[in-house]
């Protein structure tokens, strides 16, 4: 075996090994962000909801 296949099937070894590797782990990154940004959305429509509530059971009040 000369350097040149020698070299050639160890890159190949290499993005073999690794290449699936990053792309599992920018795929685990953006599950993360997405499931963040998902409590944080819910989060505020629950804050907004129960202002909104209060607010109007109060106009609803001052009515009757």
């Amino acid at each position: 075996m000369d350097l040149s296949s020698y070299f050639t099937a160890l890159r190949a070894l290499l993005r073999a090994r690794f290449g699936r590797t990053e792309r599992g782990a920018s795929l685990v990154e953006y599950a993360l962000l997405v499931a963040l940004i998902a409590v944080v959305c819910i989060v505020a429509i629950q804050f907004v909801g129960s202002n909104a509530s209060g607010k109007l059971s109060s106009v609803g009040s001052s009515l009757t």
